[in-house]
């Protein structure tokens, strides 16, 4: 029995830009505009193109375009992070609006210590053909790397840790990790804890001093003194978690609540505070940062700030297309260097102490 085809789409192939031309009755240039979001086309034949490129299922090759044009149809994400939870989400992220808009996408893990990085990535770029890249932290907060490649006019985006745009000239998306950590701090110093430990991250990562800075404003705020003894240096890591936790109980004086810079920072405090018989959160309050999935399946469930690192990723790409379509001559609207802020989670990690709250002065 012979399969039946709706008219004008073919079975024996994928269709293509000529197919959705010829449904549509425009000129191949026009489709080509439609399709890569050129605000010039008026809507009316957007949306014709649009509905034909819908009923063919036609789907734009970014590879086979970068070979056939001048234009090159793929981005870069080049992340450094210890946090698998941080690079999905971002990685998930700026996927969604490189199908969006018809770009590939290459992921690139580096050594963001390494002396040779900005070559390496100007490489990159040369080497694939790319039209632009997303920068994580930290190599987004490298004053260097990033005179490099605007050096090269290598087409990029920042992602970083800041309380404002830096109007630097380089584009960005900034979160404010500072407001957030002073936030978790705040909720702590609230609760009726006076004697709050920190657990720094990287510090070459800026949303390290950022966070710590946080911490540090809230208690200057509350008129709580900063006890250097409370706060320890550290990676991003569990065992680092687990091994600063450790210090800080082991003190004459112990804390009687622990803030890890991220939730893996978090989960070592949570193993420390278990193997030396303590009950969380009565005996020990622990908060992190970032809401990764085990911040909700561990027992108490974290207190955390909520980082939307899938949107910031998303928006960070957005971003960066818009500005290759401006440097292409289309009239686009560029979107403005939003500043995305955690917020707030609480949770069954935290609890008041027997103390009462201290008042905000």
């Amino acid at each position: 029995m012979p399969v039946p085809r709706s008219a004008g789409v073919s079975t024996l192939r994928n269709p293509t830009i000529k197919d959705v031309a010829k449904r549509s009755g425009v000129s191949l240039k026009t489709v080509s505009r439609v399709i890569n979001r050129e605000t010039s086309v008026r809507a009316d034949t957007r949306e014709k193109v649009e509905r034909a490129i819908e009923a063919l299922g036609y789907q734009p090759n970014p590879s086979a375009r970068g070979l056939r044009s001048t234009h090159a149809y793929a981005i870069g994400l080049v992340y450094d992070n210890p946090n698998a939870h941080y690079v999905i989400s971002m990685q998930d992220g700026v996927l969604s609006a490189c199908r969006e808009r018809g770009y590939g996408l290459l992921i690139h893990p580096c050594d963001s210590t390494s002396p040779g990085l900005a070559n390496e990535l100007c490489s990159l770029v040369e080497r694939n053909r790319l039209a632009g890249l997303v920068l994580a932290p930290p190599m987004s907060e490298e004053p260097e790397l990033i005179a490099k490649l605007s050096a090269n006019d290598i087409s990029f985006v920042r992602i970083i840790s800041s309380r404002e745009d830096p109007h630097d000239g380089a584009p960005c998306v900034y979160v404010d990790d500072r407001s957030a950590a002073y936030a978790i701090t705040e909720h702590l110093i609230q609760m009726g804890h006076k004697r709050v430990g920190f657990l720094w991250g990287e510090p070459h990562h800026r949303s390290s001093p950022e966070r710590y800075q946080g911490y540090a404003d809230a208690l200057k705020d509350y008129g709580i003194p900063l006890d250097k003894k409370l706060v320890l240096p550290g990676r991003y890591a569990f065992d680092d978690g687990f091994r600063g936790a450790r210090k800080l109980l082991a003190l004459k004086d112990p804390p009687t609540a622990i803030f890890g810079s991220n939730d893996e920072i978090a989960a070592g405090v949570l193993a420390a505070a278990r193997s030396s018989g303590l009950d969380v959160p009565w005996n020990l309050s622990i908060a992190g940062f970032e809401d990764s999935p085990f911040s909700k399946q561990a027992w108490p469930a974290l207190t955390t700030a909520r980082q939307s690192t899938s949107d910031i990723g998303r928006h960070a790409a957005l971003q960066l297309m818009a500005e290759l379509q401006r440097k292409a001559g289309a009239s686009v609207e560029m979107p403005h260097a939003e500043c995305f802020v955690p917020e707030l989670v609480v949770r069954g990690s935290t609890a008041p102490p027997q103390t009462t709250p201290p008042r905000k002065g």
